[in-house]
């Protein structure tokens, strides 16, 4: 069987011995073929679009454009290469998530950590695309959590809670906070695996035990595990639903 195609990779640092750390770990992965290096912003984005690499191993804090403002100038780019965030500062993690960053390693990057991040993108990259009949469904999101952006599979969460400008996802015992609007995440959710009961609450189908009115117009899902969500009158019908009522 031919290997695999390794992925044609940028790495952007203001560092030097940063760049040469990074060159040494890349050179021991066999998944990754370093394409060039750029010391600040500007240089990386006149790079990408000379070289067209798959992967760019990013630094966030440089003098001119940060990483951050290079990732946001990719955003909507038809060959827009994954980014790996490799950082001193675990305070960006929200704001890589937030321009489509595939990972967050923290300085000095270990190498396992960065090989397993690499071999997560290049299976991606591998995998077939959807044909035009498959549902758009979402079926992961990449959430920030304390140094890290970790990856929760839809069909983990219970349930999805407004608060403020962002969405707690409980996933058993834990929660994540996600930037993003309650509306646009019913959108991205599979309505077969999760239900809108209220403005602020999204829940697993599934988890609903059965439906609780207290006699003066409000009504209750009651879910396996003893909790309790209100259901706004603008979702009971769908609620209701649920049971076979009208």
């Amino acid at each position: 069987m031919a290997a695999e195609p390794a992925l044609r990779t940028l790495i952007v640092d203001d560092e030097p011995l940063a760049i040469e750390r990074l060159q040494v770990l890349c050179a021991q992965i066999p998944a990754v073929k370093l394409v060039g290096t750029a010391s600040d912003g500007d240089a990386a984005l006149r790079m990408i679009a000379a070289l067209s690499p798959d992967l760019v191993l990013l630094d966030i804090a440089m003098p001119g454009l940060d990483g951050i403002d290079v990732a946001r100038a990719l955003e909507g780019k038809a060959q827009r290469p994954a980014i790996i965030f490799c950082t001193a500062f675990d305070q960006f993690a929200v704001a890589a998530f937030e321009v489509a960053a595939v990972g967050y390693l923290l300085k000095p990057v270990a190498p396992e950590a960065l090989a397993k991040t690499v071999g997560r993108i290049a299976e991606t990259l591998r995998a077939p695309p959807p044909t035009a009949q498959a549902p758009e469904w979402v079926d992961e999101f990449w959430v920030p959590h304390r140094s890290e952006v970790i990856r929760i599979a839809a069909t983990d969460i219970d349930r999805i809670e407004a608060e403020r400008d962002y969405m707690r996802l409980h996933v058993g015992p834990r929660s994540f906070l996600l930037h993003q609007t309650i509306s646009v995440l019913e959108r991205r959710l599979d309505p077969a695996r999760f239900i809108r009961l209220h403005r602020s609450t999204i829940v697993r189908r599934d988890l609903i035990a059965k439906l609780r009115h207290d006699g003066l117009g409000v009504w209750h899902a009651v879910l396996t595990d003893g909790s309790e969500t209100r259901i706004g009158r603008s979702y009971l019908a769908q609620a209701r639903a649920l049971a076979g009522r009208d």
